[in-house]
């Protein structure tokens, strides 16, 4: 059976990268799961936050947050109040101890068509967090769809370990070429778009991470000059090494005449100085 004709493995989740620019998230709860609740919605764009926690309840983190970030956190010390706190939210967590709390707001948000998501409460839950890993516009979430969430973070670790570190780099310079790439081929769709595709991923199949962190502004001109414009990708050793090796070979060539010069004359004045000894 090939792999295409595999049944697929039940039990999984959808991982997508859900936008929440300018969305509104409700957060309940100020301890420190809420903190890290906080921290993730922070990292995307423009996703404003409110957080209802009485105030004796908040972690420091979460305290620190709420007033590092006036502009995106709207705080309210008080606890959940009803379905009226709902109104108008796109994404609602939980962080309570109080499991029966939790239930009766996610109960309220599935009314609502409101996706929520209740700490340690899986069978609640709309979506996961997981165990993520950033770095730049990289992104990597790993998920035991509820089972083990240490378990994600010992993954997470693996992975860490595995990657270079320069990956998030080279995603913002791949990011900057095919802007470029689009401003001289734009459009979306048809022949131009499915060359355009296909240049793309001939570059990140041919290039290696280092290689990518490298494209400033000026290689990538050069990368669309003599390769998208010919209709070939060059390899990095034609694109960064030519011209310098063109420039040793220029200086070689001018540099030789000189050089036989001293080295005959230096070998001249041995033989006088001989010729002169006996």
């Amino acid at each position: 059976m090939s792999s295409a004709d595999a049944p697929p493995v039940a039990g999984g989740s959808l991982l997508i990268a859900w936008q929440l620019n300018s969305k509104n998230v409700l957060i309940v709860g100020g301890g420190e799961v809420a903190s890290q609740r906080i921290d993730s919605i922070l990292a995307t764009d423009a996703a404003h936050i409110t957080v209802l926690a009485p105030a004796k309840g908040l972690h420091t983190r979460t305290k620190e947050l709420i007033d590092a970030h006036t502009s995106r956190i709207t705080y309210y010390d008080r606890r959940f109040s009803g379905p009226a706190e709902i109104h108008k939210m796109d994404m609602v967590l939980t962080a309570l101890d109080d499991v029966n709390r939790s239930r009766e707001i996610c109960e309220m948000c599935r009314k609502a068509r409101i996706p929520v998501n209740a700490a340690d409460i899986p069978e609640l839950c709309d979506f996961y967090f997981g165990a993520q890993i950033r770095d730049g516009p990289l992104q990597i979430m790993i998920s035991t769809n509820g089972n083990g969430p240490r378990m994600a973070a010992l993954v997470k670790d693996k992975i860490r370990k595995a990657l270079s570190g320069g990956e998030g780099e080279a995603i913002e310079r791949v990011g900057a070429l095919r802007a470029k790439l689009k401003e001289r081929a734009p459009g979306v769709g048809g022949q131009l778009g499915r060359r355009r595709m296909k240049w793309m991923s001939q570059v990140c199949n041919t290039w290696e991470i280092d290689d990518l962190t490298r494209l400033d502004d000026a290689a990538i001109t050069k990368l669309l000059d003599e390769g998208w414009e010919k209709n070939t990708v060059p390899s990095p050793q034609q694109l960064f090494h030519c011209s310098k090796f063109a420039h040793s070979q220029v200086s070689i060539s001018k540099t030789w005449p000189v050089l036989g010069s001293f080295v005959l004359g230096a070998v001249c004045t041995t033989l006088v100085f001989l010729a002169r000894r006996r």
